[in-house]
C-alpha cells in the first residue's frame, strides 16, 4: 500500500507539470462521446441518435482553457476541492500495476462497466468518515458560487430518463494510461489516433422533488459555503474582493459627507456577513442564469443532467427521490451543440441534451448515489431500533395533537392517524392492497379556512411531500395534470400528478361551484379518480398512453360525499371547538420519526388469527347484507394499520375490535 500511494504520488506531480506546461497545447477533441439517450427505461418510441462532440480544449481561449486546468488541480486527495484528481491517480496507479502483471497488455479493458477503487474511496469518505457534512448541498441558490470540477451533493427526483451515453473513457498517451471518466472534458490532450475505450453511462435529468417541504431540507444544510475556500468559483472570490475594496473606498466617502450623506448611504456588508441566498445581491450578480427559457421545468427552480456510471439499468427509476453525490460541471459561457448552424446532423437525428445545453443546466458526474426514504430526513432520530412501548407513548401523543387540531373530533383524529399511516403494500391484479384515502366531509368555505388550513399546515410539518389542490372547476379546466412526453423534443414534459413516492395530496372541494367542464376538465377528472382507485397516473406519449404506478396518500375536504373523488373511508367531520395549538420542533421531530418508522414496519401473518377475523366477516355479512367485498376489505387494511401505530408487527382480535368501533361511530354519524 505504502509503494502505491507514493506511485500515485509520483503520478501527481508529473501530472500537475504537464498540465501547468501545455496550458496553452493543442487540445483534441476531449470526452467526445455518443448519445443514445431517447431509448429510455420509459419505452418511449426508439428515434435516431446523435453524433455529439463536445467543443475540443482548443476551441477556447488561453485564458479561460488555463482557469479550467488550474481548476481542477489541487493537493492531493483533496476530493471535495478536487475529487478528478484523486479519480485520476486511483486509475493510473491501478492501471500500472494491471498492466505490470499482465506484462504489457491492454489493462484500460478490465475497467470497462468497473469501479477501479475510486468510488470506494468517495463512498468511505462521505459515510464512513463523516465526510458527508464537508460536501457542500448543490441548490439554486449557490450553484454559481460553487467552482467547476469540485465534489457537490445534489438532492434531486428523477423527471425523465434520457437512456445511455458512449464517450471515451479511456486512451494511452505515450505508455500511460489515462481516463476521461466523471467529466465533460479530458484534461489532457488526446494523440490522433490513440489506444482507446468507448464506455457507458447513463442520463438522468433530476428536478427538486415537487412538494418537498422545507424541514427535509433543513436535516442536512451541508457545510457553511463562506468558509469552504477550495469550492467558492474564482470569479466570486475576485468579486469579494472588489467589493471590499469598493466598501473601503464607500467608508472614506461617508466619513467625509457625513453630515449631507448620512441618510441616504448604508455600509456594504463585509465577507464574514455574506449569507448565500436566493435573495443575495452578490448572488444575483455573480450566479449565472441557470434552466432559464425552454429549459426551465414548471415548479422547479433548479435541475441537473445527472450522469450515472457502472449502473445496471433497473437500479434508478422515473421519480425517485436519490441523493447525489458528484463531480459539478457547469459553463453559462459554453455554446450547446444546437448553435452551430453549420451542423447537418441536427436536421436529420435528433439530441434530448440540445434542450438541456450545459450553458443553462448543470451536470453532475455522479460517483455515489442513494435512494432517499422518509427515514433519512430525520437528523435526531430518538432511538436505533423502535420498541412497542416507545412508539405508542409517541403515538398517543400525536393523537392528542391531531384531536386538538380537528376541533376536539376524536374519531376523525383517528382516522387521519391511519390514513397517514397507510402506504400501498401490495398489488394483486386491479387491487391495491394497503392504502387508504380519506374523505371528510361536513366542510364549507369557512370551515375550510379554518380547520383546513390549519390541518394542511400540520401535514406539511409531518411529511416529507405534501400538495394542496384547489378543487375548482377553473382549476380542472386548466392544470396539467398529465405528465406528456414531447417526441419532437424526446422530453418529459411534466405534471402535477408525476410525483415522487409517498407523497401526500390535500384536495379542497369547498371551491367547486356550479359549472361546465371542458374536455380537459374531463380528462383531469378521470385521472384524479384512477389515481384514488388504482394508485395509477397515466402518462401521455402522444400515440399511446403509459400507466405508472404510484403511491400517493390523498385526503378530500368536502361539503359532502365526494363524487369527484371516491375515497375509501368517509368521515362527517364534527368539530366542537376552534383549533389554538401549535406543536415545538422536539415533538415534530419524534412524530415524523413515528410516521416514517410505522410505515416501514413488516406485516406477519398469524393464521389463527385471520380464520377468526374470516368468521367474524361472515357474521357481519349475515347481520347486514349491504357490506360487500370492498368494505370488508377496507376494514382489514384498517385494522393492520391500526396494528402498527402500536408497534406490532401482526394483527391481534384486539386492533380488530377497535377497528370495528370505529365503524360503529362512523356510521352513526352517517345515519
Amino acid at each position: 500500500m505504502a509503494q502505491q500511494a507514493h506511485q500515485a504520488q509520483e503520478r501527481w506531480r508529473e501530472e500537475e507539470q504537464e498540465m501547468a506546461g501545455s496550458a496553452a497545447a493543442n487540445g483534441a477533441k476531449t470526452g467526445c462521446h455518443y448519445s443514445t439517450h431517447p431509448l429510455s427505461s420509459l419505452h418511449c418510441p426508439l428515434v435516431p441518435s446523435r453524433l455529439a462532440f463536445p467543443p475540443p480544449l482548443e476551441s477556447q481561449t488561453p485564458a479561460r482553457e488555463g482557469n479550467r486546468r488550474e481548476e481542477m488541480v489541487g493537493p492531493q486527495y483533496d476530493l471535495v476541492g478536487n475529487p478528478l484528481g484523486a479519480v485520476r491517480a486511483t486509475f493510473e496507479t491501478t492501471a500500472a500495476a494491471a498492466a505490470a502483471e499482465s506484462e504489457g497488455g491492454d489493462p484500460a479493458a478490465a475497467f470497462r462497466g468497473k469501479d477501479w477503487g475510486a468510488c470506494e474511496l468517495f463512498r468511505s469518505f462521505i459515510f464512513e468518515e463523516g465526510g458527508i457534512d464537508k460536501v457542500p448541498v448543490l441548490n439554486a441558490s449557490n450553484h454559481g458560487l460553487i467552482k467547476p470540477n469540485t465534489l457537490v451533493r445534489y438532492h434531486g427526483m428523477v423527471q425523465d430518463m434520457l437512456g445511455n451515453e458512449y464517450y471515451i473513457g479511456a486512451f494511452k498517451d505515450g505508455s500511460t494510461w489515462r481516463t476521461n471518466k466523471f467529466t465533460d472534458f479530458s484534461p489532457f490532450s488526446m494523440p490522433h489516433p490513440c489506444n482507446s475505450h468507448l464506455w457507458e453511462r447513463h442520463l438522468f435529468h433530476c428536478v427538486p422533488a415537487p412538494g418537498q417541504n422545507s424541514w427535509t431540507l433543513e436535516s442536512s444544510p451541508g457545510p457553511d459555503m463562506r468558509r469552504m475556500s477550495n469550492c467558492i468559483s474564482t470569479d466570486v472570490r475576485e468579486k469579494r474582493k472588489r467589493d471590499g475594496e469598493q466598501s473601503d473606498s464607500d467608508a472614506m466617502d461617508v466619513s467625509e459627507n457625513r453630515d449631507e450623506e448620512s441618510s441616504l448611504v448604508c455600509k456594504k456588508p463585509k465577507e464574514d456577513d455574506v449569507h448565500v441566498s436566493s435573495g443575495s445581491t452578490e448572488v444575483a450578480e455573480s450566479v449565472p442564469e441557470v434552466n432559464g427559457g425552454e429549459c426551465h421545468i414548471p415548479g422547479s427552480s433548479f435541475s441537473c443532467l445527472v450522469k450515472i456510471y457502472d449502473m445496471p439499468d433497473s437500479q434508478v427509476k422515473l421519480n425517485d427521490v436519490i441523493e447525489f453525490f458528484g463531480v459539478y460541471t457547469f459553463d453559462p459561457e459554453l455554446a450547446a451543440p444546437s448553435d452551430n448552424p453549420d451542423d447537418i446532423m441536427l436536421d436529420l437525428i435528433e439530441d434530448v441534451t440540445v434542450q438541456l445545453p450545459p450553458s443553462k443546466v448543470p451536470r453532475l458526474h455522479c460517483l455515489v448515489w442513494r435512494k432517499l426514504l422518509s427515514h433519512d430526513f430525520i437528523s435526531r432520530p430518538p432511538v436505533a431500533e423502535p420498541s412497542p412501548t416507545l412508539l405508542k407513548g409517541i403515538r398517543q401523543s400525536l393523537l392528542s395533537h391531531f384531536t386538538m387540531v380537528l376541533g376536539n373530533d376524536e374519531l376523525a383524529a383517528q382516522c387521519l392517524l391511519l390514513h397517514l399511516l397507510s402506504r400501498l403494500r401490495n398489488r394483486v391484479d386491479v387491487v391495491t392492497v394497503g392504502r387508504l384515502s380519506l374523505n371528510f366531509t361536513g366542510f364549507d368555505r369557512e370551515s375550510a379556512s379554518i380547520f383546513g388550513n390549519q390541518l394542511y399546515s400540520l401535514i406539511q410539518k409531518l411529511v416529507p411531500y405534501s400538495q394542496a389542490i384547489p378543487m375548482s372547476i377553473e382549476y380542472l379546466n386548466t392544470a396539467t395534470l398529465q405528465p406528456r412526453k414531447d417526441n419532437k423534443s424526446g422530453r418529459l414534459i411534466p405534471g402535477v400528478l408525476q410525483l415522487p413516492q409517498g407523497s401526500h395530496l390535500t384536495f379542497d372541494e369547498t371551491l367547486l361551484q356550479t359549472g361546465a367542464l371542458t374536455s380537459k376538465g374531463v380528462e383531469n377528472t378521470m385521472l384524479l379518480k384512477n389515481l384514488m382507485e388504482s394508485q395509477k397516473v397515466d402518462y401521455d406519449f402522444e400515440y399511446y398512453k403509459l400507466e405508472m404506478a404510484t403511491d400517493v396518500q390523498l385526503l378530500t375536504l368536502s361539503e359532502g360525499k365526494s363524487n369527484i373523488l371516491p375515497s375509501d373511508l368517509v368521515v362527517p367531520f364534527r368539530p366542537s371547538s376552534v383549533p389554538t395549538v401549535n406543536a415545538d420542533a422536539e415533538e415534530l421531530e419524534s412524530w415524523r420519526w413515528y410516521l416514517a418508522t410505522v410505515r416501514s414496519l413488516p406485516q406477519a401473518n398469524e393464521p389463527e388469527t385471520y380464520q377468526m377475523i374470516q368468521d367474524d366477516m361472515v357474521s357481519a355479512m349475515r347481520d347486514d347484507r349491504s357490506l360487500g367485498c370492498s368494505e370488508l376489505s377496507r376494514w382489514l387494511t384498517m385494522a393492520q394499520i391500526m396494528a402498527s401505530s402500536f408497534g406490532e408487527k401482526s394483527l391481534s382480535l384486539e386492533h380488530w375490535q377497535m377497528v370495528k368501533e370505529l365503524e360503529r361511530l362512523r356510521k352513526e354519524r352517517t345515519q
